[in-house]
């Protein structure tokens, strides 16, 4: 078991972050976050604070319906000032899962057609309701160029359309298809990772433990960022950051009324991992947990990466300073120090067990060796 208990400071201080791993270290920066709560305004980057400045007097996204939130969301990412990373895109149908069929979309770093590479299947954020490609095609792309692995986007149907267990059973069913046929899509099947962020981390969890009750596929790692893990709107973060600066308590009641049917049992670990005992997550793979400062959901996400320690689970645990939730995927504050450092954090982390960088050592070296033969065979004609 390895315990990742750096102190990490970036651009000055402006984006610094604390690495957490076991109950004492979480205590320790709640405490150092709960005293910056005292001061007044929230301190955010100057990017983040303008993005949220800019926010004021708009209509808040649990009031909207959930084809206008979407739309809300799509505009925000669309009309960013952003640059695209280059990358080899294709869009799949795959006919898997509990509908039917669930589209996918295959990110791969520019000009890797025709290798085989890790694979990373992505559950993304959103509240269940909103989130798709375009909301997430700035990050699908940096992660993969980052990485040097391949990308599976999945494109699970949304709530309410459709409801709890729906969108976890398609995940799985996508990363169990892509599994069983890794040629197809490009990938080494034998290195495959999940990620997702907000209720995509929980999402990763929840599909770790199917594969783990359905014996397969093997995960070799997981990155979540500022995972949702429990269903009980009750922490600490709850309380200091219910009306923002950017997740809100309104908005997550809302998101969980949306995705939850009638009647179900918030203690499921299917719903809250938070709730999973300490046998089921046992055999997690190694685990990046990435969480920020001014979150409502920070405390739930440390409280699971302190459980996941405790299970002898291999676990990575950082807070970002002076940042918000889906500090990673918005547009908006992309250029940030915060958002920056943790999508090299997480790239590294999955080149790290997914042993890319091993791979393309050798790949380079099977090239030099190609290079060298045909130089020699140029000579001796």
């Amino acid at each position: 078991m390895i315990n990742q208990t750096s102190i990490r400071g970036l651009a000055f201080g402006m984006a610094g972050a604390i690495a957490l791993t076991g109950a004492a270290q979480v205590a320790q920066a709640e405490s150092h976050s709960e005293s910056a709560m005292a001061q007044e305004p929230v301190v955010l980057v100057p990017p983040v604070r303008g993005f949220i400045d800019s926010l004021a007097g708009s209509e808040p996204i649990n009031e909207k319906t959930p084809e206008n939130a979407r739309q809300t969301l799509i505009d925000a990412q669309t009309g960013a000032d952003v640059e695209m990373p280059a990358a080899d895109v294709d869009e799949v149908t795959l006919s898997v899962g509990p509908t039917g069929e669930v589209n996918v979309v295959l990110v791969r770093p520019e000009g890797s057609q025709g290798q085989t590479l890790p694979g990373v299947v992505y559950f993304h954020g959103g509240g269940w309701v909103l989130g798709n490609y375009t909301t997430h095609e700035r990050l699908m792309r940096d992660m993969a160029n980052q990485t040097g692995a391949a990308f599976v986007f999945v494109e699970y149907t949304p709530a309410p359309e459709a409801k709890h267990p729906v969108q976890i059973e398609q995940d799985y069913a996508v990363l169990q298809y892509v599994s069983e046929n890794a040629e197809d899509f490009g990938i080494d099947p034998e290195r495959l990772a999940t990620a997702g962020d907000s209720v995509g981390g929980q999402m990763v969890s929840s599909v770790a433990m199917m594969a783990e009750a359905q014996g397969g596929p093997e995960i070799d790692a997981q990155v979540m960022f500022y995972p949702v893990t429990t269903a009980e709107l009750d922490s600490e973060s709850y309380e200091l950051f219910a009306d923002g600066p950017w997740l809100t308590k309104p908005a997550m009641e809302w998101f969980w009324e949306n995705y939850l049917p009638e009647g179900a049992d918030i203690s499921d670990p299917m719903i809250s991992p938070l709730m999973a005992s300490e046998e089921q997550l046992a055999n997690f793979a190694p685990t990046l947990v990435i969480t920020d400062e001014n979150d409502v959901l920070r405390d739930e996400g440390e409280a699971f990466a302190t459980k996941l320690v405790e299970a002898g689970v291999e676990t990575e645990t950082t807070r970002y300073l002076h940042t918000i939730h889906d500090f990673a995927m918005l547009n908006a504050i992309a250029d940030t120090a915060p958002t920056r450092a943790a999508i090299e954090q997480a790239a590294g982390f999955l080149r790290e067990h997914l042993d890319i960088e091993t791979a393309m050592t050798q790949a380079g070296a099977m090239d030099d060796m190609s290079e060298v033969e045909a130089e020699a065979e140029q000579s001796a004609n």
